[in-house]
């Protein structure tokens, strides 16, 4: 005896259940959306209780530094205060503005300039950003007197703090960086720095003399064709 055809039911069931790799999490329901949101409030919730923990972790550094600065200068011992801020200069990026604030509320501003020193020696990436976290903490002329500070810096580490500054988004403050650096070293300094990164750096420091003045981007624009850079107009 021959099994029965399908009902016309039946047949409706079957084509209203899709199967196939192709229709996987097409018909996931109400459930999956729910659980997807649920995941993203706690990545969320994990996100937000790591970064309060690391602005705590932060406060709490920045107090237990300016106090024991605040013990050493009441005691008259300005070497070891030094070495407080010196070793504050090496910690996270994110840290800089907080002890600085710190430093402030404390009545100890005139250490922050001993600290943006100290800050200035940092290898390029860190130097980058150490300025990229002032910046966002709203300390602009922190931030800046910082790249101002670094260009006194052997010209290859400038070029690659501006080249650290440009990977990190930040082309407005790589410019600044050239043309302090314009500003404050010789054509031939800024011709050696461009001479890290030609493709990069050689249109960067003409567009950053040409701010400073028409005599600057002339002098400028001589010392790169001296160097036979290339990128430079006018050179054959």
């Amino acid at each position: 005896v021959l099994p029965a055809p399908p009902s016309a039911e039946s047949g409706a069931e079957v084509r209203a259940t899709p199967r196939g790799a192709r229709f996987a999490g097409a018909y996931e329901g109400e459930d999956g959306g729910k659980r997807r949101k649920r995941d993203r409030a706690a990545d969320d919730g994990r996100r937000l209780a790591r970064e309060a923990a690391e602005r705590a972790a932060a406060r709490h550094a920045a107090q237990e530094a300016v106090a024991r600065l605040g013990r050493l200068r009441a005691e008259g011992r300005s070497g070891e205060a030094h070495v407080v801020l010196y070793e504050a200069a090496v910690w996270p990026a994110a840290r800089l503005p907080v002890l600085a604030d710190e430093l402030e509320r404390a009545g100890l501003g005139a250490d922050v300039s001993t600290l943006l020193w100290e800050t200035a020696c940092l290898p390029p990436a860190q130097l980058a950003a150490a300025a990229g976290a002032l910046f966002a903490a709203d300390r602009e002329a922190d931030g800046e007197g910082l790249l101002r500070q670094s260009v006194s810096r052997p010209v290859p580490e400038v070029a690659h703090t501006a080249k650290a500054l440009l990977a990190a988004g930040a082309p407005r403050r790589a410019a600044f960086l050239l043309e302090a650096l314009v500003r404050a070293r010789t054509p031939e300094d800024a011709a050696r720095a461009a001479a890290e990164d030609p493709a990069t750096l050689v249109p960067l420091l003409l567009d950053a003399a040409a701010g400073v003045s028409s005599s600057a981007h002339h002098d400028l624009a001589h010392a790169l064709r001296t160097a036979r850079l290339p990128g430079v107009p006018g050179l054959a």
